[in-house]
């Protein structure tokens, strides 16, 4: 049966979202997303913690210093080659029309939103090849240009997301541009590489914004184009979540927080920031890969069956038929967070 899609045509039973401008909405004193001074503002230029006996830190990246922290990242990488990926975006709005289901229905599901929405946030975190985080700072959270008052969003998103420190009166005022952080990612050394390794959870929507920043156009209509064009600018991925289907028994279901903590592993900052999410990634990749995915003298496991594997999509084992469950964590770039 043909499929009746389109970015643009939404389908009746897509979920709700901002029925209402943000400007015609109650105006108090304390508007409702104007919490730049709430604890784990994004707004503020850093966050310190201690980490087995170092001070670490994520980095909050604006408008005004983009182009000075990706220049640090251009020399970071070079020796932190392995690099934990997150992002958080505005929700999922949409659905594919479609007259009955199709095999890529995820992917359509997953490009119309893309297609429609912008990312609000995007975490990278820095680790050399045994998980040994970068000195100093090894996560930078580059925060994104986003107006509540005429960009597409899901409310339960933006809720979640302003709980968790999200200041969308920084975004709207002093944001990255999309169009300049895509320019700056393509020559930074962190794509169309293959030394360099991405990390990632559960991340089919992670890389789909990625792709829109480094290509600045629609996602490819078809699922095998994507997944090819994915391969030339990142060479090697691992999602950790795909990682785990591949092990028997229950001891590691559930999202991302649950696994860390199964593995032992220590968040540094707050969930649902796309950097202490990106940290916490990385730290369940080496833990899990230590627990489940080395030979018997340490060596990584390099196989083929979970490398370049997203959960969800493709032909893995992962692709369920039927609609995906899309639930309010999906809309913060961790499917399963």
């Amino acid at each position: 049966m043909t499929t009746l899609y389109s970015a643009r045509k939404l389908a009746a039973e897509s979920p709700p979202f901002n029925p209402t401008p943000y400007n015609a909405r109650s105006r108090s004193n304390s508007p409702p997303y104007a919490n730049r001074f709430v604890p784990n503002s994004n707004a503020v230029a850093k966050y310190s913690f201690d980490y087995q006996g170092q001070q670490l830190e994520i980095r909050n990246v604006w408008a005004d210093n983009v182009e000075e922290e990706m220049a640090r990242i251009r020399q970071v990488v070079e020796k932190y080659p392995f690099i934990g990926m997150d992002t958080e975006f505005p929700g999922v709005v949409a659905k594919p029309v479609t007259e009955s289901f199709s095999l890529d229905y995820h992917y359509k599901s997953l490009k119309v939103n893309i297609d429609l929405l912008k990312i609000i946030q995007l975490g990278l975190s820095f680790s050399d090849e045994n998980g040994n985080f970068a000195p100093g700072c090894p996560c930078w959270q580059f925060n994104f240009q986003f107006d509540l008052e005429g960009d597409m969003f899901a409310q339960d998103s933006i809720d979640l997301l302003t709980k968790s420190g999200i200041s969308f009166q920084d975004h709207k005022t002093r944001g990255i541009d999309p169009l300049l952080f895509g320019e700056l990612l393509m020559v930074s050394g962190l794509v169309l590489d293959d030394r360099v390794t991405w990390v990632s959870y559960h991340s089919g929507y992670d890389f789909g914004y990625l792709m829109k920043l480094l290509t600045t156009v629609e996602l490819p209509s078809d699922e095998k184009q994507f997944l090819d064009l994915l391969k030339i600018y990142f060479p090697k991925i691992y999602d950790v979540k795909f990682m785990t289907s591949l092990l028997d028994g229950h001891q590691y279901l559930g999202g991302l927080q649950k696994l860390a903590d199964d593995l032992k592993c220590q968040r540094l900052g707050q969930e649902h920031q796309a950097g202490s999410d990106s940290l916490l990634t990385m730290s369940a990749f080496f833990a899990l890969r230590k627990a489940k995915f080395s030979t018997a003298d340490g060596k990584f496991k390099t196989d083929n069956n979970y490398r370049n594997e997203l959960y969800g999509y493709g032909n893995n084992h992962t692709v369920r038929k039927g609609a995906m469950r899309e639930i309010s964590s999906s809309s913060n770039g961790n499917m399963d967070g």
